[in-house]
């Protein structure tokens, strides 16, 4: 797995931390890493964007940037009102491939959605994955409402003949309601996939070295983690409804 595809269901699900966490437990295993952002948005040119908050959060890593748009928009959108030109699926592979000449490991993050348009022939991160033939990692919210937006990324996949890795709950609640213990059980059976990890909410607020010696345990075996899903999914299993 030299690259990894991190997508989110939506915005603001964890996909940023997520993809820290999975930088942390690779650097932890020994392996090298590269963050790839190709499009960053809302961010002014001399201000932090995600890249560089993996690398502050996980340690050293490589860090690159395709395109920086200064308005908070989907990465086409943001490009058009600005006047640049866009980020191009074809520009996110070929940059992602040679990042994998020399590092063991390439994350590719993307922006909001699997689908949120890049440039204005309508490419997005799904393309880009196709073009690196690379398995994807979706980055889901824990509370009501993750099941459709879920099982609406993991059919795309399907459809584009795309790997889905499996789901980390971007961010899991230190007191989760009734919907996100059970949305625990129901969610590998939506996407078809495995339940890969859960990162606390809050995380990223972590001193960076212990986020870094935490970051495993937050993710599986696949992401190079100590994590047990079905442990989690006992221990947070909600009670029982009672008999009417």
């Amino acid at each position: 797995m030299p690259v990894l595809v991190v997508t989110g269901t939506g915005t603001e699900v964890g996909k940023t931390v997520t993809t820290a966490a999975v930088a942390a437990a690779a650097r932890a295993a020994g392996r090298s890493v590269a963050v790839l952002k190709p499009a960053q948005t809302g961010v002014g040119p001399d201000e932090r964007g995600d890249a560089a908050e993996v690398e502050r959060l996980a340690g050293p890593v490589t860090i690159a940037e395709l395109g920086r748009f200064p308005e908070p928009l989907a990465p086409g959108t943001a490009a058009r009102r600005a006047g640049m030109a866009p980020v191009r699926p074809q520009e996110v592979a070929e940059a992602a491939a040679k990042l994998a000449t020399e590092h063991d490991l390439v994350l590719v993050e993307g922006a909001g959605g699997l689908l949120v348009r890049f440039d204005e022939a309508g490419g997005t991160l799904a393309d880009a994955a196709a073009l690196l033939r690379a398995p994807v990692l979706v980055v889901a919210s824990a509370g009501l409402g993750t099941l459709n937006t879920t099982e609406l990324t993991a059919r795309e996949l399907r459809s584009r003949d795309l790997e889905l890795a499996g789901v980390v709950i971007g961010s899991w609640p230190g007191s989760p309601d009734l919907a996100s213990r059970c949305n625990v059980e129901d969610l590998p059976e939506c996407a078809g996939a495995p339940l890969l990890g859960a990162v606390p909410a809050g995380a990223a607020a972590l001193p960076p070295a212990a986020f870094r010696t935490a970051a495993p345990t937050w993710l599986a075996s696949r992401l190079d983690g100590t994590w047990d899903a079905e442990d989690f999914r006992v221990r947070e299993a909600p009670e029982a409804p009672e008999a009417p």
